[in-house]
């Protein structure tokens, strides 16, 4: 008979084919039966927070469901912090965990069901009598949901033989919300009398499949477009494209925004960071959102459709006459839309302190770095450059696990998942040297996972964000510093390609490599200076200090 382990392995074949995860006492009769189904890939990460950062980051880059797994105890709570991202930044995947056993809690057990329903994640716990159908429960409600969910191995439970089940067939998947035809009317009508309407589009659009649509309607009604950060390149090289909106806007696209008169938000929540604190947009324009949310997420919101982004675009575009030639915005304004997200400061070779300044350094590896590029990207303050700077090709080639729940420390597990998700991209993965130190332990799963990868550390020799924000108000820097680290030589040490990289010049010693299609990793260990400070982090001083 199978055993209650084999069981739940048996559950998530359809669903999945990737596990990441560390062995410990509650997940070895799990971990021994994923290793004997051949359709599932087990990657061994080094510490239990990678396993969840890499299952979601595999999910944000290929779209499907990944598991991640941890023993119990000290194994769940070091996942806690990547658990939480998942959960705010709505994405599904399985944390297969070991838990006390059905005898009653041991001195080293935490009641864990309470621990995760206190981050907002769900856990199913299995039983000997209904692993498989408990197991599939999970996957229905984490897919359904947009959520990770939790699946509890008791520890006694796990390699003692399951109870015959019957076989139920997989829950149909939820029918998509459509727009109701009042709303549909009146969103019809305020774009059409618009005279500068702007389509944004963020993740959701993306995922939904309305990137399409999207471009053909702004094209309709001779609209400008923009994305959200994690909606970045949906509407590609378009004239009309205005890039990324909010924190990483150029002033240029910042300005163009700011005149739109109707907003039509695809699949975008509309956070602090895309709307600039509240002041992307015109106090008068009208800001119409259209998510699965329950509802508006910002308080800029003026409509809201509760429905899906690609059903709401595709239908509008029904609804909607071509605007004339004469009245469409993105033909007056294509001068300026031309180009505009690359419309800023490209920086000097060399910050007054002599170290890079992180604009230039952007610039040029953009230039140098491969056209199919997967970017992802750590927390801290060097989040205003690569996002900024670095082109890329599709919303899921920018991966950013952690800026949901506001951490550092996940860039290299997550540069895990992206591998896996798509092998054949050149993972680019720009992490600060605190997070970079946080999470060295996966740096080796890194190397040992990407077929083709190159990380830029931005060292600066701090914690910027905090030298950023609180410093300048006098608060005592020391425990803003860090050492200088050689991360050249660790990684050398691991067994990847490095180089220092402390001048722009210093780049062509790799800029060959860069350009080919060679596989393995190289890390440049860039010496940034602590005197550029990224528009983001300019407005939220501003916003703290009572100056906006």
């Amino acid at each position: 008979m199978p055993t209650v382990s084999a069981r739940i392995v048996t559950a998530l074949l359809p669903a999945t084919t990737e596990v990441f995860g560390v062995m410990g006492n509650g997940n070895a009769h799990f971990l021994d039966a994923v290793m004997a189904a051949p359709s599932l890939h087990f990657t061994a990460v080094r510490h239990e927070a990678g396993a969840v950062a890499a299952a979601d980051a595999y999910h944000r880059a290929g779209g499907r469901l990944a598991v991640a797994t941890t023993t119990y105890g000290a194994g769940f709570t070091n996942a806690l912090t990547p658990l939480a991202e998942a959960v705010q930044a709505d994405i599904p995947l399985v944390l297969v965990v070991g838990d006390a056993p059905t005898t009653g809690v041991r001195p080293w057990d935490v009641d864990q069901s309470l621990v995760a329903k206190g981050l907002g994640a769900t856990t199913f716990t299995v039983s000997a009598e209904r692993p498989h159908a408990v197991a599939t429960a999970a996957i229905e409600h984490a897919l359904h949901h947009r959520e990770p969910v939790v699946l509890a191995i008791p520890y006694d439970l796990a390699a003692v033989e399951a109870a015959d089940e019957e076989s139920t067939a997989p829950a149909a998947p939820a029918p998509l919300e459509a727009p109701s035809a009042e709303d549909l009317r009146r969103v019809a009508a305020l774009l059409s009398a618009a005279e500068r309407p702007l389509v944004l589009a963020g993740r959701g659009a993306w995922m939904s499949g309305a990137g399409e649509a999207a471009a053909l309607l702004a094209d309709r009604v001779g609209a400008l477009t923009a994305t959200s950060g994690l909606g970045a390149g949906l509407f590609g090289a378009h004239p009309a494209s205005l890039g990324i909106a909010g924190g990483w806007a150029s002033d240029r696209t910042a300005h163009l925004i700011e005149q739109a008169d109707v907003v039509l938000v695809l699949g975008a929540r509309l956070n602090q960071f895309t709307t600039r604190f509240g002041h992307s947009f015109d106090p008068g324009a009208r800001v119409i959102q259209v998510d699965i949310a329950a509802g508006p997420t910002s308080p800029v919101v003026t409509d809201f459709l509760h429905a899906d982004a690609r059903l709401t675009a595709e239908a509008l575009l029904a609804a909607v006459e071509p605007r004339r030639e004469d009245r469409r915005w993105s033909s007056t304004a294509a001068e300026d839309a031309l180009d505009a997200h690359d419309a800023r400061d490209d920086g000097d070779p060399a910050a007054p302190d002599g170290r890079l300044d992180p604009r230039s350094l952007c610039r040029a590896l953009d230039r140098m770095l491969p056209p199919d590029r997967t970017v992802v990207q750590d927390g801290g303050h060097f989040i205003g450059w690569a996002p900024g700077y670095l082109h890329v090709p599709a919303p899921n080639r920018l991966i950013m696990v952690g800026t949901a729940y506001q951490t550092i420390g996940l860039g290299f597990p997550s540069a895990v998942g992206a591998a896996r998700a798509l092998p054949g991209s050149t993972v680019v993965l720009c992490t600060g040297d605190g997070g970079a130190l946080m999470a060295l332990a996966d740096l080796d799963t890194f190397v040992r996972t990407a077929r083709r990868a190159v990380i830029v550390v931005f060292n600066d020799a701090a914690y910027g964000a905090e030298i950023h924000q609180y410093a300048v108000r006098g608060i005592d820097s020391g425990p803003m510093m860090i050492d200088e680290v050689d991360f050249a030589a660790v990684a050398a040490a691991f067994g990847a390609r490095s180089a220092t990289i402390a001048s722009l010049e210093d780049l062509t010693a790799v800029q060959g490599w860069l350009a080919t299609d060679d596989d393995g990793v190289l890390l440049l260990d860039c010496k940034i200076s602590r005197q550029v400070v990224a528009p983001y982090m300019q407005e939220i001083v501003a916003v703290a200090t009572g100056k906006r």
